[in-house]
């Protein structure tokens, strides 16, 4: 009874992150930026650290403040220089800001007492501490989120398929805004509880595997929660069993779920061609 006690923050907040995750991970796949996740959430990073280098306390408001108006800043940045005929591919640009962000997160660890360690939370994360104050914390910034992507949702996936709002490019730059700016404080308010590789794990492993078998846009956000959900909680029984890190648990079992997965799907395709052939 003990050991549920002490699990139920961090299984809330697995299945919490893992919905919100799912949602985003699935316009991300079909926007093809996939990378995206990894360079907001070190961008976060790097504005945490900027943060702390302020004279703010890690978890401080004043970091988190700092940490916010860093990633909507770059992401806006970002959304801006979305044009219809680009020079560069959209993950070129992705990779830049992760590399500067980065380079800078490692320039200012060197300044700042225990910034490496800092780094290496950032990275891997740590949800089996999760307390129930850190989930009260994220459901409070989601709800807004979730039900001002209920309100736009149709508008938003428009976008996401490349549509054209009302045939108005203005329209289309502010839905496409508002997607990225509650992207970017999904994965600032995430990264702090679960790390930057299981942020990007559950928001791209799930995603995948339920684009590979569903066709319904709903059944596919649906199954992606139900596959991340169970993922995280397989990998927090594991760790704890084992008294291994969390984190690389978590994203072992939903990358080789990814990997078979695709292998299944892949599978079933040549079988049925075989059989088709036979006939």
């Amino acid at each position: 009874m003990g050991t549920l006690v002490f699990l139920a923050p961090p299984i809330v907040a697995c299945i919490i992150l893992a919905g919100m995750l799912s949602y985003f991970g699935n316009h991300i796949l079909s926007r093809g930026i996939i990378f995206i996740d990894i360079a907001v959430a070190q961008i976060a990073a790097l504005g945490t650290m900027i943060g702390i280098l302020l004279g703010f306390a890690e978890s401080s408001v004043g970091a988190q403040i700092v940490s916010y108006a860093f990633t909507i800043i770059v992401l806006g940045i970002f959304s801006v220089m979305k044009v219809k005929k680009q020079l560069l591919p959209q993950e070129a640009i992705i990779g830049i800001f992760y590399c500067v962000a980065l380079g800078m997160a490692l320039l200012l660890a060197e300044k700042i007492p225990g910034g490496s360690n800092y780094i290496t939370k950032t990275i891997t994360g740590n949800v089996l501490w999760v307390t129930w104050k850190s989930v009260v914390s994220c459901l409070f910034m989601f709800v807004p989120i979730i039900i001002l992507n209920l309100l736009l949702g149709k508008s938003i996936r428009k976008v996401t398929q490349g549509e054209i709002i009302n045939n108005s490019f203005g329209k289309t730059r502010i839905y496409d805004l508002v997607f990225y700016i509650t992207f970017g404080i999904v994965i600032v308010k995430s990264v702090p509880v679960m790390g930057i590789f299981l942020v990007f794990i559950l928001l791209i492993g799930p995603a995948s595997i339920s684009r590979m078998f569903v066709n319904s846009w709903k059944s596919r956000i649906i199954w992606s929660w139900v596959i991340g959900s169970v993922g995280s909680l397989a990998g927090i029984y594991i760790s704890y069993t084992l008294n291994i890190s969390n984190g690389p648990a978590i994203v072992g079992i939903i990358g080789i779920a990814t990997y078979l997965a695709a292998f299944a799907r892949l599978y079933s395709k040549r079988s049925g061609k075989e059989i088709a052939a036979t006939n």
